[in-house]
């Protein structure tokens, strides 16, 4: 199959990505791949600089055009100071009806600017309101880049800070369903279990991303 593709490749042929194989999201120069929530084009306030994702100016969220299930996602990040964004996945219709669209979100905050402790549950690498990350993790100063990854399989969530796992969940574990309860997901009884698009979240900071991978499972 691998020298198929190499021929084919060889010869000008597009080829899908093969299932398991890591790729990226971004190509580093443009936002191909990438859209608003309606499906259009970006924010103006989206714009690559040095090989980053950048949100510079108000723009609205950015999705991926295309949706994913189970999947490795990696990914570095950087803020600056007093910063809030996040990262979500699995970001779909959880209401019933049309128009809101929601997802497990990896926070991605300046946690000393906004005084909270590791675990916090909207603290870095939190899976924001349900549960905290780890007491533990190491978190980058503001300005530098952190490496994120996150793992999503059924009903298995784990997020990933610069090579440590700081946080794991199993939807409808008892764990899951205290965080889940006291959150304002609450009525959204299947939320985080949908296949949906990733997306970036404009939170009125100024925020960059890049090496954006994923790979499917």
């Amino acid at each position: 199959m691998r020298t198929f593709i190499i021929i084919l490749g060889l010869l000008g042929v597009t080829t899908l990505p093969v299932a398991g194989e890591e790729r990226a999201l971004f190509d580093g120069k443009t936002l191909k791949g990438w859209t608003n929530k309606e499906g259009k084009a970006p924010g103006a306030g989206w714009i690559v600089e040095d090989g980053c994702i950048v949100r510079s100016d108000k723009a609205g969220d950015l999705y991926t055009q295309q949706s994913f299930k189970d999947f490795e996602f990696s990914f570095e990040w950087k803020i600056v100071a007093g910063c809030n964004s996040g990262v979500k996945y699995r970001v779909a219709d959880y209401s019933g009806y049309s128009g809101a669209l929601l997802g497990p979100e990896y926070q991605v905050l300046d946690d000393a600017k906004w005084k909270y402790e590791p675990d916090h549950k909207g603290a870095t690498a939190s899976l924001y309101a349900i549960k905290g990350a780890s007491k533990c993790k190491t978190l980058k100063p503001v300005g530098e880049f952190n490496t994120s990854r996150i793992v999503a399989k059924g009903n298995h969530l784990e997020h990933w800070l610069n090579g440590e796992k700081v946080m794991e969940m199993d939807i409808g574990s008892a764990d899951w369903n205290k965080g889940h309860s006291a959150s304002k997901f609450k009525k959204r009884l299947d939320f985080g279990t949908k296949k949906g698009r990733i997306m970036l979240q404009d939170h009125g900071g100024k925020v960059w991303y890049k090496n954006l991978k994923i790979r499917e499972l």
